[in-house]
C-alpha cells in the first residue's frame, strides 16, 4: 500500500515516540515526526540520527485542504485525542490510510460512520489500535475462532500503577470512576456503573485471583458488533490490591464524587505522576463461552510490561503491515482486518506472553 511517507502525529510523545522509533528503524527517511512543537520534533529526529523527518503540524487548528505538508504521505498515525473528525475526513479524501490509537468510543463511533467515504476514496482506516482496545479485541476474536457459536466474552484487565502515564490517561481513569454506560448483555442493553459489580477472576502466573470492577473501555462496545455476539463486558483492577480496594471503597461510600471536581483531579494527577504505587506490568485476559449456563469454555491472555511501549508497538505493527501489504478500503477495528494469533505472535518478541486454556465442561 505504501510508497509514500508515514506521518506520526504526536510522534515525539510517550507512545508516539515508540511508534516513530520503531518505524524509523524499519523505514529510514520515510517517517515524519509531527507535532505542534517543531523544536521537540527536531530534537527527536537528532536522537535518531535523522532517520525520521521533523515537521510542525497543529491539527487543533484547521489544516488547509491543499496543505502540501500532507503531500506524498501514504499513512497517518494519530497519537493525540481530537474533538472532531475534520482531520480524519481530510486524510480519507486524500486517499491516505489512517490509524488511530484513541480509546474513546464516542470518537471511534464517529470514525465508523466514515466507512463509505473511506471506501469511495481508497483509504484504509484502522481503529481500536493499542492494548485495550486493541489486543483485547484480538483476544476476543481468537476466542470466537476457537468456540463454535460463541455468544459472550468477558474481558479482564490488570493495569500496573508503576507505569508512567500521561495527564490525559490519568484524567480518563479518574473520570471513569464515576462513569455510567450501556453494555450489551444477553442481547439486551443494560446500564452499568464503573467500579461496581465486582467479579473475581484468576490471572495467569503468580498474580492469582483478583477482584475486578466494571470500567468503560471501548472494546466491550465494539466486539458485540464486530463478532456478532450477545454479551460483552470489561472489568479492571490494578496490580496494587490496596489501590483497587480503595477505588471500590470510594465508589461504595460516595466519596468518589469529589473526584468529579476538576481541581481535585489536577492535584491527583500531579501526585500520581510523581508517585509510583506498583509495577509496570499489565495483563489482558478474555473468558468466553457459548452461554452463561455452560460456563467458560475457553480463555486466553497476554501479559507484558509497559503499557505505553506496547501500545506503540501495536500501532507500529499495524502501520508496517499497511505499508507492506494490500488491505481492503473502509473503516475497520483491528480484529476485523488482522488474524489474531498471527498478529499477536508478531509482537511476542517484545516480551509479551500469550497463554490459553480450553476447559472441559466438567471444569466450569
Amino acid at each position: 500500500m505504501g510508497n509514500g511517507k508515514i506521518l506520526v502525529v504526536g510522534g515525539y510523545g510517550a507512545v508516539g515516540g515508540v511508534i516513530s522509533t520503531t518505524l524509523g528503524n524499519l523505514f529510514p527517511g520515510e517517517v515524519i515526526v509531527a507535532g505542534r512543537d517543531f523544536q521537540k520534533a527536531k530534537g527527536f529526529s537528532s536522537k535518531l540520527d535523522q532517520k525520521v523527518i521533523p515537521l510542525e503540524l497543529d491539527i487543533s487548528t484547521s489544516v488547509p485542504k491543499d496543505d502540501d505538508r500532507l503531500e506524498n504521505v501514504s499513512i497517518i498515525i494519530m497519537c493525540i485525542d481530537q474533538k472532531n473528525t475534520h482531520f480524519v475526513e481530510q486524510c480519507i479524501k486524500r486517499g491516505i490510510h489512517y490509524i488511530d490509537i484513541t480509546a474513546n468510543y464516542e470518537f471511534l463511533s464517529k470514525i465508523e460512520s466514515l466507512n463509505e467515504e473511506a471506501k469511495n476514496h481508497n483509504s484504509t482506516v484502522v481503529v481500536s489500535v493499542g492494548l485495550a482496545p486493541g489486543l483485547t479485541n484480538l483476544l476476543a476474536k481468537h476466542c470466537s475462532l476457537v468456540i463454535q457459536d460463541m455468544q459472550y466474552a468477558d474481558i479482564y484487565i490488570m493495569l500496573g500503577l508503576g507505569e508512567k502515564h500521561g495527564k490525559a490517561a490519568i484524567r480518563w481513569a479518574l473520570e471513569d470512576l464515576n462513569d455510567q454506560f450501556v453494555i450489551r448483555e444477553d442481547g439486551k442493553k443494560r446500564l452499568v456503573k464503573s467500579f461496581e459489580d465486582g467479579k473475581q477472576t484468576i490471572f495467569p502466573g503468580r498474580i492469582g485471583t483478583r477482584t475486578t470492577y466494571r470500567s468503560n473501555f471501548s472494546d466491550q462496545h465494539v466486539i458485540p458488533k464486530t463478532l456478532n455476539i450477545d454479551s460483552a463486558s470489561t472489568r479492571v483492577c490494578f496490580d496494587s490490591v490496596a489501590m483497587t480496594g480503595l477505588y471500590a471503597l470510594l465508589k461504595k461510600t460516595g466519596l468518589s464524587n469529589i473526584v468529579k471536581l476538576r481541581v481535585v483531579q489536577d492535584v491527583m494527577i500531579q501526585v500520581l505522576q510523581r508517585v509510583r504505587l506498583g509495577s509496570n506490568q499489565f495483563v489482558l485476559k478474555v473468558e468466553a463461552g457459548s452461554n452463561r449456563e455452560e460456563g467458560v469454555l475457553y480463555e486466553c491472555s497476554i501479559a507484558g510490561y509497559g503499557e505505553g511501549k506496547n501500545t506503540g508497538s501495536v500501532a507500529a505493527k499495524v502501520a508496517e503491515k499497511l505499508y507492506n501489504s494490500s488491505f481492503p478500503f473502509g473503516v475497520f477495528h483491528i480484529e476485523q482486518i488482522f488474524s489474531p494469533i498471527e498478529f499477536i505472535e508478531s509482537l511476542c518478541g517484545n516480551g509479551l506472553r500469550f497463554e490459553e486454556r480450553l476447559f472441559n465442561q466438567n471444569e466450569t
